[in-house]
């Protein structure tokens, strides 16, 4: 029998394994198909991978149906205690010893056997179901006899059904077929091959593993407040704009709102006759105090560099005394360095318009008086368009 029992191992291991992993690709299959196919497929997703994951203690007893060359009775009860815990939802691993003991057929002597191997189990189905599985295990038989005492290496391969009862407990029944190598415990054969059914009690022990948080979700990114906010792209954010939404290009005041820009030059006056042909310094050809004419200058480069699309004309003018020929020359004298003033300071050539003379056209005094003709002597920034 044991050459036979050696070839019916091999072809059932190869089997059950085969027939595990089979299942279990199978279930995996339909737990993909349900989860693309209806919501019921995350709850069984997650029946299936919420494992309880605690050591437990398998006291187990069950029977054997002996190998005829052994010589024995041929059913005999067994004992055994199985340590072992779930590594995955599918797949458990035990530390086991049982033990039995057979009354030889010609002697009232027994023939006593203590087992200690490993066993691994693979599962098919649901955690909460009943779950069929496939057994494999290797071991080592310690054998006392009237011949012999000794170990012999041993393995088994089964099938199972196992069950969750409570929280803590399963119920398992399984039956399979054992080999055991021993070839020294008779002296005629030597190899034995013995079916095998056991009843098992699984206890869990310890706490339940809490299951692992939900993944915590990125907090929002901080949303801008109004103050880092211009929403119509005017300059003004919009806790100061008073006007939201205005048109693009639409020059507005502090407040948002439309306005209207004013370059007002008074107070940058010229000298008399100033300035002469040729003349390109401004300060020298300005009205005392000059540096009041100079900031006054400046104030208008500002305000052409906050109003980017304001475009202006400059123009020149003179007071009442000499030709109408050499004032219209000396205004647009007057206003030619006003030009090049704006344009060495960063004022774009093509936001302005001119330089252009007027004379002494278009008087803003009286020309009767000196404090009236220097009023005179100007150059005026005229606003043309502000879109």
């Amino acid at each position: 029998m044991k050459h036979k029992a050696l070839y019916v191992l091999v072809a059932l291991t190869l089997g059950s394994v085969s027939a595990a992993h089979a299942q279990d690709a199978m279930t995996s299959s339909d737990n993909g198909q349900a989860m693309s196919s209806s919501s019921m497929s995350s709850d069984a997703s997650a029946s299936k991978d919420n494992f309880d994951g605690r050591w437990y203690v398998a006291p187990t007893i069950g029977g054997y149906y002996n190998d005829t060359d052994r010589n024995t009775n041929s059913r005999q009860i067994y004992y055994g205690l199985g340590f072992g815990k779930f590594v995955n939802p599918n797949v458990s691993i035990d530390g086991f010893a049982d033990f039995t003991s057979r009354k030889i057929d010609y002697s009232s002597s027994h023939w006593k056997n203590l087992t200690i191997g490993m066993a691994a189990r693979f599962y098919a189905g649901s955690w909460d179901s009943w779950r069929p599985y496939a057994l494999l295990g290797a071991m080592g038989s310690h054998h006392t006899s009237m011949l012999d005492s000794g170990w012999a290496p041993a393995a088994e391969i089964g099938v199972g059904l196992s069950k969750t009862i409570t929280k803590n407990n399963d119920f398992r029944v399984e039956a399979g077929y054992r080999y055991d190598w021993d070839s020294n415990s008779q002296v005629t054969n030597g190899g034995y091959g013995d079916y095998f059914l056991g009843l098992s009690l699984v206890h869990r022990f310890g706490e339940v593993a809490a299951p692992p948080p939900p993944p915590v979700a990125p907090p929002p990114p901080p949303q801008p407040t109004c103050d880092q906010l211009d929403s119509d792209n005017d300059g003004v954010n919009n806790c100061d704009d008073k006007c939201p939404n205005t048109a693009a290009g639409t020059i507005v005041g502090p407040d948002g709102c439309p306005t209207k820009v004013v370059i007002d030059l008074r107070g940058v006056n010229f000298k008399f006759d100033r300035p002469h042909k040729g003349e390109t310094d401004i300060g020298p050809t300005l009205q005392k105090p000059t540096s009041d004419s100079m900031d006054i200058l400046n104030q208008a480069v500002d305000t052409l560099k906050r109003y980017p699309n304001v475009h202006v004309m400059v123009a020149g003018y003179t007071d009442s005394i000499g030709s109408d020929k050499y004032n219209q020359a000396l205004s647009e004298r007057r206003a030619k360095i006003v030009y090049d003033y704006l344009t060495a300071n960063g004022v774009d050539a093509s936001r302005l318009d001119g330089p252009v003379g007027h004379g002494e056209s278009n008087p803003v005094a009286s020309n009767s008086t000196d404090e009236g003709r220097a009023r005179n002597r100007r150059t005026e920034l005229q606003v043309e368009d502000q879109q």
